[in-house]
């Protein structure tokens, strides 16, 4: 049995297809997700997604959202999301130096909420960045 994965962003679909296994970056930490789970539905944290079908694997740069699982479907509405292959890590690399300068200039809180959101989430695209061949 297979699990039929979506990935949607408000840009659009980015990824549809049948897996054997979802993890998810979930609201208190990374879901494992199979075949006949239990319907359930979670916000989503800044982290890895990761889609394994066969010898296959399928990484996304997940910012925030959320999903819910069926026995026999994962749907994940994506804040934004990224193929790993894609993330361009010297700009990421640039964004994360940007946010830790601005922090260090103790910013008002409202501005301290927003460069702490930038600064996981280009913290979470240098992680993934860094361990995935880019893809020409």
């Amino acid at each position: 049995m297979k699990l039929q994965l979506d990935i949607v962003t408000p840009e659009g679909e980015l990824f549809t297809g049948e897996v054997d296994t979802v993890l998810i970056p979930g609201a208190v930490g990374q879901m494992g997700i199979l075949p006949n789970h239990a319907p359930l539905i979670t916000t989503l944290a800044e982290g890895p997604l990761v889609a394994r079908w066969g010898d296959e694997e399928r990484v996304f740069a997940i910012h925030g959202g959320a999903a819910q699982v069926f026995p026999d479907a994962v749907i994940v509405l994506a804040d934004t999301a990224e193929r790993a292959e894609e993330i361009d890590v010297e700009r990421a690399e640039a964004a994360r130096r940007r946010a830790e300068e601005l922090l260090g200039k103790e910013p008002p809180p409202e501005e301290r909420i927003a460069l702490q959101n930038a600064l996981r989430r280009s913290m979470t695209r240098l992680q993934l960045g860094r361990r995935r061949p880019r893809r020409e």
